[in-house]
Order: C-alpha cells, then sequence, then structure tokens
C-alpha cells in the first residue's frame, strides 16, 4: 500500500540554495513526491541542471536566480508562488577560521547568508501561508555544528544556532495557524560545499567522520532530502519546533 502521507500532488515548495547538493537534492525529492517546485540560487547555470532534472523525470519546476541576502528579490520570488505549502530554506554558505582571527566581515558575510538569508525566506513564506489561510510547513537548515563545537567554524556555528532560534520561535508564533516549523541539522554531508570548505582534505576528514558515526560513513545528499521531505509532508503533521538529526549518530543530544 503506498504511503500518501508522502504525496505532495497540487502542493507548492519553494526551495533555496536548490542548485547543488543538499538543495538540489531536495527540490528534486520534493518534486518527486509530486510537488510543483520553485528552486532558488545564485548560481543559474547549476540552477537550471536542478530543473531539468526535475522536468526529466516528468515533474514541474520554476527557477528564480536569485540572492537570499536580496530581501526584495527574496519577496518578489516568493510572491510569485499562486501558493505556498512548503518552504525549504537550505542556501548556506561555510566558512572555516580560528576565533582569535575572524574578522567582522567573515561574521557578517557568514551571517548575512546562513542567518538572514533563512529569515528573509521564513518571513516571506509565512506571511503567503497566513494570506492564504492554508497552513503549510517551513524547513529551515541547521547543522550538526550546533550540537558539537568544532575549532574554526564560530561564524557557521553561531548563524546556525540563531537558524535554530528562529525556528523554535516562529514555530510558536504561527502554529495556531497550521503553519509548522521544523529544522533540519545534518551531520557531515558530501556535497561540493563541504569539498570546498575541506580544501582537498575531503578524503581525510570524511574517514573520520565515519569513523565517529555509529553507522560507519558520511551523509549524501539525499540522506537530508529525505528529512526535509518528512517534514514538508503530512506524514509530520503533528511536528513543529523541533530539529531533526540525520547525522549518523554522531551527536546524539537530549
Amino acid at each position: 500500500m503506498a504511503l500518501t502521507a508522502y504525496d505532495l500532488s497540487g502542493r507548492t515548495a519553494f526551495v533555496t540554495g536548490a542548485a547543488t547538493g543538499i538543495g538540489r537534492a531536495s527540490a528534486v525529492l520534493l518534486a518527486r513526491a509530486g510537488a510543483t517546485v520553485h528552486c532558488a540560487d545564485r548560481d543559474a547555470r547549476e540552477l537550471r541542471g536542478t530543473a531539468a532534472l526535475i522536468e526529466d523525470a516528468g515533474g514541474t519546476a520554476r527557477t528564480h536566480h536569485l540572492d537570499v541576502t536580496d530581501r526584495q528579490a527574496l519577496r518578489q520570488a516568493v510572491g510569485s508562488c499562486a501558493r505556498l505549502d512548503v518552504m525549504a530554506a537550505i542556501a548556506g554558505i561555510m566558512h572555516t577560521s580560528p576565533v582569535l582571527e575572524t574578522r567582522d566581515k567573515d561574521l557578517d558575510r557568514v551571517f548575512d547568508v546562513n542567518f538572514k538569508g533563512v529569515l528573509y525566506a521564513c518571513q516571506e513564506a509565512a506571511r503567503l501561508m497566513l494570506e492564504h489561510g492554508t497552513g503549510g510547513s517551513i524547513v529551515t537548515m541547521a547543522s550538526g555544528a550546533v550540537d558539537t563545537g568544532r575549532p574554526g567554524l564560530l561564524c557557521y556555528g553561531v548563524a546556525k544556532a540563531a537558524v535554530v532560534q528562529l525556528t523554535k520561535t516562529l514555530a510558536q508564533e504561527v502554529g495556531r495557524h497550521g503553519i509548522r516549523v521544523n529544522a533540519v541539522a545534518p551531520g557531515w554531508i558530501r556535497t561540493p560545499m563541504t569539498e570546498r570548505h575541506e580544501a582537498g582534505a575531503r578524503e581525510r576528514t570524511e574517514t573520520a567522520m565515519a569513523r565517529m558515526a555509529p553507522l560507519g560513513r558520511v551523509g549524501e545528499p539525499d540522506d537530508v532530502a529525505h528529512a526535509v521531505l518528512h517534514l514538508a509532508s503530512d506524514a509530520s503533521s503533528f511536528t513543529t519546533g523541533q530539529i531533526l538529526r540525520p547525522n549518523g549518530g554522531v551527536a546524539m543530544p537530549w
């Protein structure tokens, strides 16, 4: 028997950071579940590639070439949706520097993308969902960095911790309107972003992470995309203000 709770037919989803990695995998999976997916990213070429993957599989995609730090561009893109059932705010960047060497411009850049970009997406999505009165699901992208400190990840960890607080606060504010807000906090995932972050040290890092994980491997974008789909769908209809952790067991917080 089909698990209809994951059927998103007739629904509309908006995914930021949809050009590659977790964002691309999530956009494709949401489309496979039946949603019309609006894909947003600043990488126009890879964004077209995501749309092609969706359309080649028989799905429907719309693309929006934008930077999530541009509130007005994001407002226009989200506002172009006739309705909105799912927002997956996934766009993010990484930066590495020791605390004593972290510059204002580093913190500002990471915070602008990883927190403000998520905040803007959540605000525009919630406004549209409230206007239509049909409820919906907002999924933010946190990180395993909020559970375990790691040298060099101050900027990234602080921004992701802010995303967790945003998620919990917004869930309290819009829950009575049928809007759910949850976060996904992945462990180490093999994506273009993590490859760039490690500057050639990917194999060493992945080996170490696999040893730390009870499941004995690092994650793939699809591992996180399935968590996004769960939170986007009716299968999680009684879940809000929570953090779902597809991390292979590396962190097990209370």
